[in-house]
Order: C-alpha cells, then structure tokens, then sequence
C-alpha cells in the first residue's frame, strides 16, 4: 500500500471510531416511532444514490456484473444482515447494551479469518490485544452483563448474536472477494442493492403504513443517513480493503469510550476513573492489534 492511501485508510479507521459510537443512540432514538426495516432499507436506498451520483461526478467507474455479484452478497450480509438486526434488536435492547454485544465482532472476524484457506492466521499479540479491548470493555459496562439474561430482551439478544456473525462473514467476504472498482463506490452499490431488498421486505411486511416521522425520528435518520451511512459505512468499505480486518474490527471497542467521552464533552456527563482506566487498556489492546497485524504482513513478506 502507497504512503497516500495508508493514510487514508488511517483516516477512514479513525472516523469509524468516531462516527460509529454516536450511531447506537441515533437507531434506538429512530426504532422508537419508525417500524425497524422500512427504517432500515430507507436509510441505505438514499445514502447509496446520494453517494453514486458524488461518485460518477468525479468520474469513478461503475462496477461491472461480476462486481455485482459480490456486492450483492456482501450488502446484503453487511448491511441486510448485520445492521438490519441491529435496528431490529434495538426496539428492545438499549443502546448501550447493544453496543457491549457488538464488542464480539473482533473475536468472530479474527476466528473466521484464521480457519479461511486465505485468511491470516491469530498471533500471541493480536490475541493478546483482542483480549484486552475485551477487558477495557467488560470494565465500563461490568454491571450491564446480568441484563442480557433480562427474559424482555431475548428477542434482541438473538437477533444481536445473528447480526455479529453476519457482519463478520460479510466483513470477509467483501475483504477477499476483490472487485474492479473503487472501494467506495462499492460500498454505493452496496447501499443501493441493499436498501432495494431491505424496503421491499418492508413494504411486504406492511410496514409501509406505521411509518410516519416524528420531529426526533426524523433528524436521526438524517443524521444516520448523512453521516452514518455515507461517511461511516463509505470508511468502514475502504478501511477494510486496504488495513487488516483485525484492527478495522477493533471499531467495536472504541465505539462505546468514545460513546461516553462525547457524553462527557457534550452533554456533561460524568466520567469515572474506571472509565479512564477502560479507555487506556482499549487503546493498549488496539496498539498491540496493530502491532500483530504488522507483524503477519512482514512474515509474508519475507516467506
């Protein structure tokens, strides 16, 4: 990978961290008035036009039909799959506990990837690094574990462990499943494809006639569609076509920190010392990720 392109792939990993910690509450504050597929198809079918149109005016090529294929596929596992059961889960589980269950997508990526004939196989560091993010987590929500055996949120437990694995395979699947065209718009066909599929499950479902917005319902969905989907899921695409997929997946345990640092900085929340102690082993564990990966990279180098 160019200098130039490393650091966009930095970027685009540093604005997932960012972006995707705000967009747990946007979901619950939007599933509270909106029926959960129609909100979910209609979100990605006018993100994905929104960002194609950007992209043809820059002159990006258009995927060919192989590319379609596989784009099909992984919207469908990514965006269908893996975040249309986030937003189902979320009509019952709150926001915060959801995001505690998605802290597992680096061990299911991880685990996948190392029994996958191309995959990368788990060093002692990128374990030992996962292990940690794990720790970091466990340490801001500890009191929140006893909630998931909580009998009312069964239906979003189930349907949470589903989305995780969906979004790991779809993760890999769009990670080794190479296309022709620019990552991004990729990731527009994707938007397009799945948000096509996910509003006509809608509409079958009768979902059509509950869906009116509300003044809050509204701005989440913007908020969702513009940044999101066309900023965040656009960076999460080329994060993972050009870093590995074991630290792009570390996404999952920054979100909540930087979650509750916003919280801080906005909103005057309080932060305890234990917060600041679980954002500090976080961080450690994300640098030896990072630092493991790196290492499998030179090991294939030099074999």
């Amino acid at each position: 990978m160019d200098k130039e392109k490393n650091t966009r792939a930095y970027l685009a990993l540093f604005s997932i961290y960012i972006i995707w910690g705000t967009t747990y509450l946007a979901i619950r504050i939007g599933v509270e008035n909106l029926p959960p597929v129609l909100f979910t198809g209609l979100r990605w079918i006018v993100a994905g036009p929104l960002l194609l149109i950007i992209l043809l005016l820059k002159k990006y090529k258009l995927p060919n039909k192989n590319d379609l294929l596989h784009l099909s596929i992984s919207g469908l596992l990514l965006l269908g799959g893996g975040n249309g059961l986030v937003v189902f889960a979320e009509q019952w589980v709150p926001s915060g506990l959801t995001a505690l269950l998605i802290t597992t997508v680096p061990f299911w990526v991880v685990g996948i990837d190392a029994i996958i004939p191309q995959g990368k196989k788990i060093n002692p560091t990128i374990l030992l690094g996962l292990l940690l993010g794990l720790v970091g987590v466990g340490i801001i929500f500890g009191g929140d574990f006893v909630r998931l055996f909580d009998p009312s949120y069964l239906s979003g437990i189930i349907g949470l462990m589903f989305a995780v694995v969906l979004w790991s395979v779809g993760t890999l699947y769009s990670k080794y499943k190479k296309i022709s065209v620019h990552p991004l718009m990729g990731a527009a066909t994707q938007m397009i494809i799945a948000g096509i599929v996910i509003t006509a499950l809608g509409l079958i479902l009768g979902e059509g006639s509950k869906f009116h917005f509300t003044n809050s319902s509204f701005y989440s969905y913007l908020y969702l569609v513009i940044v999101g989907s066309l900023v965040g899921y656009g960076s999460y695409v080329y994060a993972i076509a050009h870093l590995p997929v074991s630290l792009v997946a570390t996404y999952a345990y920054v979100n909540p920190v930087i979650a509750l640092f916003l919280g801080w900085l906005i909103l005057d929340e309080k932060i305890s010392l234990w917060v600041i102690l679980a954002a500090v082993v976080i961080l450690i564990g994300v640098t030896l990720v990072k630092k493991g990966s790196e290492k499998n990279i030179l090991f294939r180098k030099k074999s």
